[in-house]
C-alpha cells in the first residue's frame, strides 16, 4: 500500500459543477438548480498554485424512466423517459494570495447538454390524454466561482469553502418540455472537507445551499435547496476505491406569483432524493487525475429517479 503523500496535488479542478435541467414536479423544472453528483473523493482539496491554472472536463450521463410524486410513486397511466448527456469545460486558477489563512482561487464552468425526453399520460377507457417530447443539444447555464478558499491544516486533511454564481445563459423556452437553461440566477455557498488516514482510508464530504431568484417569464421561484455529497474509500497505490453518493432535499416550498400560468403552489412541492454507488479515482503525480462514479437514485419525491454516471478528468499546468 502506498503511503499517503502531502495534500495539494489531489483532485485538481474536479470539485466543480455543471448543470442539467429535467422535468418533474418540484422546483420549476423538477431538477436541482445546480448539478448533483459532482463531489466525491478529494472534495476538500483544491489544486496548487500553478503558472497556467487547471483545466478540467466532466462528462455526465443521467437517465430516468420514473417521475415520482410526493409519495414517491409513479402516477398511474404515466409513461416517462429522460436522457441527459452533459459535457462541461472547466478552468480553475489557485493563487498564492491568502485570505483568512486560506489560499484564494477562482473558477468558471461552461456546460453543454444533449437532452432527450418524452412523457405521455393515458386514462383507462379513454386513451392518451396528454403527451409531449423534446430533443436538443444546447448551451446550459454558465457558473462562475469568484471565491474559493482552501486550507490544509495537515498533510492528510483539507478544507475549502466556495461561493458560486450561476447565470441564466442557457437556452430556455418556457413552452418547451425540457430546457438546458433555468432562466434565473442561482447563488451557492458551500463547504467541503477530506480526511485520509495513514492507512489510506478516506472520508470526504461537501455541503451546499442553492438560493434561486425568480423566473420572470413564469413568475415562479424555487425553494431553498440543500445538498450533501460524500465518499468513503481506500487508497491503494494510485487508486482510490469505495462508495459515494448524494442526499438532496428542498428545505422550503416553491413559490408562484399572480402571473404564474399553471396551478398555483400552495403547500409542499419539495424535492428529495438519495443516491449511492461505486466511486473510483486515479492519481499519479504529473499525470491527469481521473475520477468515475455510477450512482443509483432511491426514494425520490416530486422529481425523477434514475442513474447518474460521470467521468471527470483534470490537469494542472
Amino acid at each position: 500500500m502506498k503511503k499517503i503523500e502531502p495534500p495539494y496535488y489531489k483532485y485538481a479542478g474536479l470539485t466543480l459543477a455543471l448543470t442539467f435541467s429535467a422535468l418533474a414536479s418540484a422546483t420549476e423544472s423538477g431538477s436541482p438548480s445546480t448539478a448533483v453528483g459532482v463531489y466525491d473523493f478529494g472534495a476538500g482539496y483544491l489544486p496548487p498554485a500553478t503558472e497556467n491554472g487547471t483545466i478540467a472536463t466532466r462528462i455526465n450521463v443521467y437517465s430516468a424512466d420514473k417521475l415520482a410524486n410526493n409519495n414517491g410513486d409513479s402516477t398511474p397511466g404515466q409513461d416517462f423517459n429522460l436522457d441527459v448527456l452533459s459535457v462541461s469545460a472547466v478552468y480553475l486558477n489557485m493563487t498564492d494570495t491568502e485570505i483568512l489563512g486560506g489560499r484564494y482561487g477562482y473558477s468558471a464552468i461552461v456546460p453543454f447538454l444533449r437532452m432527450d425526453g418524452s412523457i405521455s399520460v393515458s386514462v383507462p377507457g379513454v386513451g392518451t390524454v396528454f403527451e409531449d417530447s423534446a430533443e436538443l443539444f444546447k448551451l446550459g447555464d454558465i457558473q462562475f466561482i469568484p471565491l474559493m478558499l482552501g486550507w490544509n491544516p495537515a498533510p492528510n486533511m483539507a478544507f475549502n469553502t466556495q461561493f458560486a454564481i450561476q447565470a441564466p445563459t442557457g437556452d430556455y423556452d418556457q413552452n418547451r418540455f425540457i430546457s438546458p437553461g433555468l432562466n434565473h440566477w442561482v447563488f451557492t455557498p458551500s463547504a467541503a472537507f477530506s480526511y485520509i488516514s495513514q492507512s489510506g482510508f478516506e472520508v470526504s464530504s461537501n455541503f451546499q445551499l442553492d438560493i434561486s431568484t425568480r423566473n420572470d417569464d413564469t413568475d415562479y421561484k424555487n425553494g431553498l435547496e440543500f445538498r450533501h455529497e460524500f465518499a468513503v474509500g481506500q487508497h491503494v497505490d494510485e487508486w482510490t476505491v469505495g462508495l459515494g453518493g448524494y442526499y438532496y432535499r428542498q428545505l422550503t416550498d416553491d413559490k408562484t406569483g399572480s402571473n404564474y400560468a399553471g396551478q398555483p403552489i400552495v403547500d409542499g412541492n419539495k424535492l428529495e432524493v438519495l443516491a449511492l454507488g461505486p466511486a473510483i479515482s486515479y492519481f499519479s503525480p504529473g499525470k491527469p487525475t481521473v475520477l468515475f462514479h455510477a450512482y443509483k437514485e432511491f426514494d425520490a419525491k416530486n422529481r425523477t429517479e434514475g442513474y447518474n454516471v460521470a467521468v471527470r478528468v483534470a490537469h494542472s499546468f
